[in-house]
């Protein structure tokens, strides 16, 4: 195969990560790859809240509709996007090395005086993610949440423009595109578990194209690939999906080992359960499932129903 046709949304972040992933397969030895881009219907409707227009699969349907119907060879996305039952004949292929999975607080780009005082106000916090909303409530119990839609830069504008006091958004793509120096406070996993998949990169292939399958193989990272296999396993068993106040992360811990923290909170913050465990590599899965039958065992079905009403 001479070219393989790489399926991506056409987000500056997507796009850096098509890239990323195309230089990767291209310097281990693999062909070289075209970027087809694909808008989808997340891209389309940037006003509405997510949970209110079906969550984040809006953001990969399309792409996975392209990879089935074989006008695309492979699709790269945002693993922590993907549904969590991906459509039969699709699979994971490969994963890129994890960058900083942790939620990250961004201030208004101002200076001094000019900053507001978010510790004296009723500061205005924008994030459409409801994981965010119910672990943060707790650090910041009198803040009024905003939703807020867009590419990263768009966001951001609209932070220093002074539509919100205060951006929570995924440390790794800040990272990725340059804007490290924006993050005002990196968040600790005590205080808000990241979405399940968060800072991973994922490749999905048809789950019979041997020829792409050896190709993205060669990028694969072997850490990161245990624990998205770890945490995916997780929402699966909780029945959850992208819009759901989920949070869970798989460290590597002592070489053979993974940790793996989880959380699942109410909207309101107001229950919270919390669950560490560590668990082999080599049976990832199982320590996701694991860990979701304690957190179901500690009362998380009554609280991610009564999410699943209200979103």
């Amino acid at each position: 195969m001479s070219t393989l046709r790489l399926g991506s949304r056409g987000s500056h972040l997507a796009l850096f990560q098509a890239r990323l992933v195309a230089e990767r397969i291209q310097a281990a030895g693999g062909p070289a790859c075209e970027i087809v881009v694909i808008k989808t219907s997340g891209d389309r409707l940037q006003d509405a809240p997510l949970s209110t227009i079906g969550g984040k699969r809006l953001f990969v349907k399309e792409i996975e509709d392209a990879l089935l119907g074989g006008d695309i060879d492979l699709a790269v996305h945002s693993s922590k996007d993907m549904p969590a039952l991906l459509p039969e004949g699709l699979e994971v292929g490969a994963v890129l090395d994890r960058e900083d999975p942790r939620d990250a607080l961004v201030l208004p780009a101002v200076s001094g005086s000019a900053a507001r005082d978010i510790a004296g106000v009723r500061p205005r916090i924008g994030t459409g993610s409801v994981r965010r909303i119910a672990q943060l409530r707790k650090r910041f119990p009198d803040a009024e949440f905003l939703n807020v839609r867009g590419n990263l830069d768009t966001r951001l504008r609209k932070l220093d423009a002074g539509d919100y006091d205060l951006l929570v958004l995924a440390a790794a793509g800040l990272r990725r595109l340059g804007f490290g120096a924006r993050i005002s406070v990196s968040v600790p996993l005590e205080e808000c578990v990241p979405a399940p998949g968060q800072g991973i990169i994922a490749i999905e292939i048809r789950g019979n194209d041997e020829t792409t399958r050896k190709a993205v193989a060669r990028v694969n990272d072997e850490d990161a690939s245990c624990a998205l296999e770890a945490e995916r396993a997780l929402v699966t068993a909780l029945g959850g999906g992208c819009q759901m106040p989920i949070g869970a992360i798989a460290l590597p811990a002592g070489g053979i080992d993974l940790e793996m923290h989880a959380v699942v909170a109410s909207l309101d913050g107001a229950r919270i359960i919390r669950y560490k465990r560590v668990g082999p590599r080599n049976d990832a899965a199982a320590l996701g499932r694991d860990v979701a039958a304690e957190l179901l065992n500690r009362g998380a079905a009554d609280i991610l129903a009564d999410a699943g009403r209200i979103t």
